[in-house]
């Protein structure tokens, strides 16, 4: 898990899990929870004396819901407001091409196939060409693309909440050897 150094306004420092945010503003201080939702974890006091406290309160929560929820993933999940055709996002067509050597032009869907924590990929779904292209072998071809890019985004999902459960036992271990040693870090 990323942790990132901060510094609040009594000159207290604190390494910081991501998806936790420090807040200070008038009378508001403490740590922002931004995980499955969001919830503020108080100082309650004036002179920032609270925050350690906070932040572990908070970090107790992040860890329980990181173990409980699907991890958030920055996957579209409606059309943008710029494409024209009705297509569900990550899908892309229908594409019309003639390949080299060819007289007939043939027609597909593409298909952006996400994978966590790495590049994505493209896959091609054939409609038919000029000659043999029907309604019904549009709406097979694009049930068939639906079904390629839903396949990969739940494995998407399921990678990346095992790689972020993976980083919360990695967490809660160095936490619990902090314990241990009497760190506080």
């Amino acid at each position: 898990m990323k942790f990132r150094d901060v510094t609040i306004f009594s000159g207290h420092r604190f390494a910081v899990p991501q998806c936790i945010q420090r807040i200070d503003h008038r009378a508001t201080h403490g740590w922002q929870l931004r995980y499955g939702g969001t919830k503020l974890y108080s100082d309650h006091s004036n002179d920032g004396s609270g925050a350690a406290a906070a932040l572990e309160k908070a970090t107790k929560e992040l860890l329980r819901r990181i173990a409980t929820l699907p991890a958030p993933t920055t996957l579209q999940r409606g059309p943008s407001q710029n494409k024209r055709s009705q297509l569900p996002p990550g899908i892309s067509g229908p594409i019309v091409r003639q390949r080299n050597g060819s007289s007939v032009r043939d027609c597909s869907f593409a298909v952006l196939v996400p994978r966590f924590g790495d590049t994505p990929r493209r896959r091609t779904v054939y409609i038919g060409t000029e000659n043999t292209y029907s309604d019904e072998k549009y709406a097979t071809a694009l049930a068939r693309a639906i079904a390629i890019r839903q396949e990969a985004e739940e494995a998407y999902l399921r990678d990346a909440t095992r790689a972020r459960r993976a980083a919360a036992r990695e967490l809660k271990a160095t936490r619990a050897a902090n314990k241990a040693n009497g760190s506080t870090a």
